[in-house]
C-alpha cells in the first residue's frame, strides 16, 4: 500500500485541501444564512445552485481539457472556485448567493474530473482499486476535517469564508508542482435515462432519489441544525457525524454485498436510514440521539450509492457499463437538485423537523420500490455479479468509470482458473 500511496500522495494531498474548503463552505451557508436571517427555501436553493453548477462541470470540463490541457483547466478552475469562495461574505443576498454556488459546483465538478483522469492515470490495473480506497478516504477526511476548522472561527464575521478560499487555493500547489500532465480526458457519453431504466429500473430511480438524499443531508443539515438552535460547534459536529458514518459504514456493506443479493442489502440500507431518519425526527432535538441519528443515516447513503453501481454492473456487459455509469452520476445530479428544493419547501411550511421527514419518506420510497423490484426480476447468479465499487457520491464520471473498469477486470480475473 505504501508503494501506491508514493505515486500519487500529492493528488491526495491536494483532494484533502481542497475537501477542508469545500466542507467548510457546505456547512458556513447554512450557518451565516440563518445569521443573515435567509429562508429554508430560499436556501434550499441556494443549495440546489451547486449541483446545478456539479452536473454542468461534470459536462464541460471534458471539453475544455481536450481543447487546453488539464493544468490550464485545473488551474483556472481552481482560481474561479477560490474567488467564488471568498466572495460570498461580499454580497449577502439569496441571488448572489446562488450564483456563487452554480460558479463553485461548476469549478469542484471540473477539478474532480482533472483530478481524478491523473489519478486514473497514475494507477494501474493492479493498483486501481487500492488508489480508489485511497482518495475515497482522502475525500472523507477532508470533509469531516473541515468541520473542525469551522470551529476556529465566527460565521458572522468572513474569517471562516478566507480560510476556505485559502485552503482551496493552497491546494493545488502539491498537485501542479508534481503531476505530468496526461493526455486529454474521455468521459464516455452517458446512456440515455429510458435506455437506462430499461436496464436497470432499481437503479435508476433508486439513485435518483438518493441523490435527493445526499444533498438534503449536506446542503440542509446546517439549515435544520439553525432553525433549531444548534450551536455552531454542535452543527459542525452534526455534518461530521453524516460523513464519519459513511467512512466506517462503507467497508462492512461493501463486503456484505459480495455474500447476498444486492437487492435486499440495499432494501436493508434504506430500512435503517429510514428508521435513523424518525429517530431523528422524534427526539425532538436530543444532541446526543441527533448525533445517532445522523451517524445512520449519513452511513448508510454512501455505501447505498455504490451498491447501485454495482448492482446495475451486476446485468450488464462490460461495454456498455461506462455509458451506464455516466447515465446513473447525471441522475443522481438530477436527484441532487431536487431533493434540497423539496426539503426547503416542507421546512418553510412545516417547520425544522421537515428535514427528518422528507429523508425518512426517500429512505421508505427506496426500501419499496426494491422491495417490489425483486416481485419483477431473479437476483443475478452470485458468480456474475461485479465487484462492489468504493466510490462516494461526490465523485465525477471519471472516477466513477474507473471503479467499474476495475471491478470489471477484478471480476474476471477472478473467473479466470
Amino acid at each position: 500500500m505504501i508503494t501506491v500511496l508514493s505515486g500519487v500522495w500529492a493528488l491526495l494531498l491536494g483532494i484533502v485541501l481542497i475537501m477542508l474548503g469545500n466542507g467548510m463552505h457546505f456547512t458556513l451557508i447554512g450557518l451565516r444564512g440563518a445569521i443573515e436571517s435567509f429562508s429554508p427555501t430560499a436556501l434550499a436553493i441556494i443549495t440546489s445552485g451547486y449541483f446545478v453548477g456539479f452536473l454542468s462541470g461534470a459536462q464541460v470540463t471534458p471539453r475544455l481539457i481536450r481543447r487546453v490541457g488539464h493544468v490550464r483547466v485545473f488551474a483556472a478552475l481552481g482560481s474561479f472556485m477560490s474567488a467564488g469562495l471568498i466572495a460570498f461574505p461580499l454580497v449577502t443576498e439569496p441571488w448572489a448567493w446562488t450564483a456563487l454556488r452554480v460558479l463553485v459546483g461548476f469549478c469542484m465538478s471540473g477539478v474532480y474530473v482533472t483530478a481524478e483522469s491523473w489519478m486514473n492515470h497514475a494507477a494501474t490495473n493492479e493498483t486501481r482499486g487500492k488508489v480508489l480506497s485511497a482518495y475515497m478516504i482522502a475525500q472523507t477526511l477532508g470533509l469531516i476535517g473541515a468541520q473542525g476548522l469551522l470551529t476556529l472561527g465566527d460565521a458572522g464575521t468572513s474569517a471562516l469564508f478566507i480560510g476556505a478560499s485559502i485552503l482551496v487555493s493552497i491546494s493545488f500547489a502539491p498537485i501542479l508542482l508534481s503531476i505530468t500532465p496526461v493526455p486529454a480526458v474521455e468521459v464516455t457519453r452517458p446512456m440515455s435515462l429510458f435506455k437506462l431504466f430499461h436496464f436497470a429500473p432499481l437503479s435508476t430511480v433508486g439513485i435518483f432519489l438518493l441523490g435527493s438524499v445526499y444533498a438534503t443531508q449536506s446542503g440542509m443539515g446546517p439549515v435544520f441544525g439553525s432553525e433549531i438552535g444548534l450551536t455552531a460547534p454542535q452543527i459542525s459536529l452534526f455534518i461530521a457525524m453524516l460523513f464519519a458514518g459513511a467512512l466506517l459504514l462503507q467497508y462492512p456493506i461493501g463486503w456484505l454485498s459480495d455474500q447476498m443479493d444486492r437487492r435486499m442489502l440495499i432494501f436493508g440500507g434504506s430500512i435503517v436510514g429510514a428508521a435513523a431518519c424518525a429517530f431523528g425526527w422524534l427526539t425532538g432535538g436530543g444532541l446526543v440521539a441527533l448525533l445517532v441519528a445522523a451517524f445512520i443515516a449519513g452511513g448508510v447513503t454512501t455505501p447505498l450509492y455504490a451498491l447501485f453501481l454495482a448492482y446495475t454492473n451486476d446485468s450488464l456487459a462490460p461495454e456498455d457499463m461506462p455509458a451506464a455509469s455516466g447515465g446513473l452520476v447525471f441522475t443522481f445530479g438530477l436527484g441532487a437538485i431536487s431533493g434540497p428544493l423539496v426539503t426547503g419547501w416542507g421546512m418553510q411550511v412545516i417547520g425544522p423537523y421537515a428535514f427528518w421527514l422528507v429523508l425518512a419518506a426517500t429512505f421508505a420510497i427506496i426500501a419499496l420500490y426494491a422491495l417490489y423490484r425483486m416481485t419483477q426480476r431473479t437476483a443475478p447468479p452470485k458468480e456474475d455479479a461485479e465487484s462492489y465499487l468504493n466510490v462516494l457520491p461526490s465523485s465525477s464520471p471519471v472516477a466513477v468509470e474507473a471503479a467499474g473498469a476495475w471491478a470489471a477486470e477484478n471480476a474476471e480475473s477472478d473467473d479466470q482458473p
